[in-house]
């Protein structure tokens, strides 16, 4: 197959995302779950380190590295529980709509909690080798800021199926990891051309938000149209979420084998081939 029809591939299933999403709205409530949790969370956890030290911002400058890279650690253990629970809670329910089951928020979040152990497990995990890519790029120079790009990455193309292995797979942190990299290696073919139409659909709209806030601005008032390009561009990242979130879980469960409905099945066994 050349490469022009595996791109054509790509942006079909990136499509088919979208309709699923479109078929599924209240699946956009994950995304938005997700960022929500995250700044309560965050916001609530730096309120208390702040107040511990007497709101003595100077604190942290003046403290140990030892004490910064633990904060580090606790940031990324956070981020990485939050998101892995909510898109875990979102591969679910693509999972269900798949079978032709019913689709409710609510058995995506109990389907999470009864995983929440092995979210937990992936997340120090996680958190520990961000923190150590972390460490690396700050006492390494300009070489360790390279050395860490290059890792970032390989890091994102090997955990591109942790989420569906850890949810359905009675696997640890690292065998996941290894598990979704063998997957990426096996089956590795023109999923640049999904990564590409996810790319340019979310740039072009982008640009169309932000086209029409300034019309608006500057036909109405330019806060009202600051408030418009803000929001739909919140909307667009929740929306590009969940889609490339739909799109994880029907190239996974079709390599799993299992039945992928509203998906054309040759489309996606050909956007993955073994090399």
């Amino acid at each position: 197959m050349s490469f022009v029809e595996r791109f054509s591939n790509g942006w079909k299933i990136t499509i088919n995302s979208f309709k699923v999403l479109k078929a599924n709205k209240e699946l956009i409530v994950f995304p938005i779950l997700s960022a929500f949790s995250m700044i309560l969370i965050m916001g609530s956890f730096m309120t208390a380190i702040f107040a511990s030290v007497g709101w003595d911002f100077d604190y942290f400058d003046e403290s140990s590295t030892t004490v910064n890279y633990l904060f580090v650690f606790l940031y990324y253990l956070v981020n990485y529980f939050i998101v892995v629970f909510f898109n875990m809670a979102l591969i679910h329910c693509t999972r269900l709509y798949f079978k032709g089951e019913e689709v409710t928020i609510a058995k995506g979040l109990r389907f999470s909690l009864s995983r929440i152990g092995t979210i937990f497990s992936w997340a120090l995990f996680a958190a520990t080798v961000g923190t150590l890519l972390r460490l690396l790029q700050e006492n390494f120079g300009w070489i360790g800021k390279i050395i860490t790009g290059l890792l970032g990455i390989v890091w994102s193309i090997a955990t591109f199926f942790v989420v569906p292995v850890l949810a359905y797979e009675n696997l640890g942190p690292i065998d996941a990891f290894k598990k979704s990299t063998t997957m990426i290696r096996q089956k590795w073919g023109e999923g640049l051309g999904a990564t590409f139409s996810f790319g340019l659909i979310q740039l072009l709209s982008a640009i169309a938000i932000i086209v029409v806030s300034l019309l608006i601005g500057f036909s109405t008032h330019i806060l009202i149209g600051i408030a418009i390009g803000v929001l739909g561009l919140l909307l667009l990242a929740v929306v590009m979420s969940a889609a490339q979130t739909i799109f994880v879980s029907a190239v996974y469960h079709n390599f799993t084998n299992e039945p992928v409905k509203h998906f054309n099945q040759q489309m996606v066994d050909n956007l993955f081939v073994q090399k």
